[in-house]
């Protein structure tokens, strides 16, 4: 069973950084490229970043604006999703993923003083 748990979601405070972490199971996760996805409240999910099967390359929508770095590790089977210098943007669901093989349930970051 194909499964992805996102973690490390929270309150952040403005200015402040952040580390998503996702753990996949269920497939081998070295085959898949993966992505990040955010999605705020009324919107649509978005790609934020993607990363090769590898980890040698990767790819950001210009509407990140350089903001997002994401990584994986294939031994621990996670992808990860960093942030800094975090805007006031109110709440957003951060999901990971493969659009062929499914996502998680997403993990809830709120940048709020």
């Amino acid at each position: 069973q194909v499964q992805f748990v996102e973690s490390g979601g929270g309150l952040v405070q403005p200015g402040g950084s952040l580390t998503l972490s996702c753990v996949a199971s269920g497939f081998t996760f070295s085959d898949y490229a993966m992505n990040w996805y955010r999605q705020a409240p009324g919107k649509e999910r978005e790609l934020v970043a993607n990363i090769t099967r590898a980890g040698d390359n990767t790819i950001y929508p210009a509407s990140t604006h350089g903001r997002f770095t994401i990584s994986r590790d294939n031994v621990k089977n996670m992808a990860y999703l960093s942030r800094r210098n975090l805007k006031p943007e109110g709440t957003d669901v951060y999901y990971c993923g493969h659009p062929e093989i499914g996502r998680g349930r997403g993990t809830k970051v709120t940048v709020s003083s």
